[in-house]
């Protein structure tokens, strides 16, 4: 099965982005051939500055990389390496009704927190609909913020294939991501660079220490017994855990005679223990920055064959060829 899915390159990757995105994507590839791209053009909606943003498209690439994606079974590419894939947003846009855009909740809500109300972000969905048609993806991972984009692509394909009437794109459909990875940040809202509450993926372990003992809890004193089910650590503490250790810290939870300081010490052992090996790698890929290029180069080459006989067929059927 073709699987497509994608990253901003927005800022350092934390954990709310590897249990949410890039953990389920490194697994899509031991069964299914993924296309896995670097979204650098829709960053630009949001990250202007280019040393910013070509900083940042890299250490995806070195995330990625370094958390276990496999290039001979994951076509990894820059969004900007692909340029065919604009030429098919355009030829989407001369379909797209004004008010299936006007509709879309992201764009209201990046518009309500202060994002410019510009034409790349209200035509976002049209790229990202380019994106997924262009590889003739069958299936999509999304949250449910994303899941009316690829709606927009779905209403888009058919419209496009019924005005030119033949089936040039593929209807893809959604893999919807499992609650379990909505990962709460430090303060125990949703984590998100928006709100300034991750936990780094790749920073220093006196970095992330730091980090994790600003988790907010509650104020039950050390010897009363507290409940793990309500606790911003013990919910971070579950997605490295076993079923054998979280059972463990649970019942140190109930018992009573454990500090919330305990617990903090407890996952920061833990994410430490899980991460490392991922940060080794990361620093052997930082000094071989040649082989990461080489990678995004070739996944390009293999995503831009796949992208050739889809715009081909599209630009015959409207008459561009």
């Amino acid at each position: 099965m073709r699987v497509l899915t994608g990253i901003q390159p927005s800022g350092k990757l934390h954990l709310g982005n590897y249990f949410g995105a890039m953990k389920p994507s490194l697994a899509l590839q031991e069964e299914n051939e993924v296309f896995l791209f670097i979204a650098n053009y829709h960053a630009q909606t949001t990250t202007r500055d280019p040393a910013l943003l070509r900083g940042y498209t890299q250490d995806v690439a070195l995330d990625f990389l370094a958390c276990g994606l496999d290039p001979a079974r994951t076509t990894f590419y820059r969004q900007s390496d692909v340029p065919e894939v604009h030429e098919l947003a355009w030829l989407l846009s001369v379909v797209c009704p004004m008010g299936l855009l006007e509709r879309a909740h992201s764009y209201k809500d990046k518009v309500a927190r202060g994002v410019d109300a510009n034409h790349a972000l209200f035509a976002y969905p049209v790229l990202m609909a380019a994106d997924i048609l262009c590889v003739n993806a069958e299936k999509v991972p999304v949250g449910k913020d994303q899941k009316q984009h690829l709606e927009i692509a779905r209403d888009l394909a058919g419209k496009f294939n019924r005005q030119v009437d033949a089936e040039v794109f593929r209807l893809p459909e959604p893999i919807i991501k499992d609650e379990v990875a909505i990962v709460p940040g430090i303060d125990g809202q949703k984590m998100s660079k928006s709100y300034g509450n991750t936990i780094e993926i790749f920073g220093s372990t006196k970095k992330i220490r730091k980090t994790i003992m600003k988790v907010v809890t509650d104020s039950t004193p050390l010897e009363d017994p507290k409940d793990p089910d309500t606790c911003n650590v013990f919910a971070l503490y579950k997605l490295f855990a076993t079923e054998e250790e979280q059972a463990a810290l649970a019942e140190q939870y109930r018992a009573g005679g454990m500090g919330y300081g305990a617990a903090k010490k407890a996952l920061a052992d833990i994410s430490e223990a899980h991460l490392e090996p991922f940060r080794a790698r990361r620093l052997e890929l930082e000094a071989d920055l040649d082989y990461v290029n080489d990678v995004l180069r070739e996944g390009a080459q293999r995503a831009r064959a796949a992208v050739q006989p889809v715009l081909t067929a599209a630009r015959r059927a409207v008459g561009l060829e």
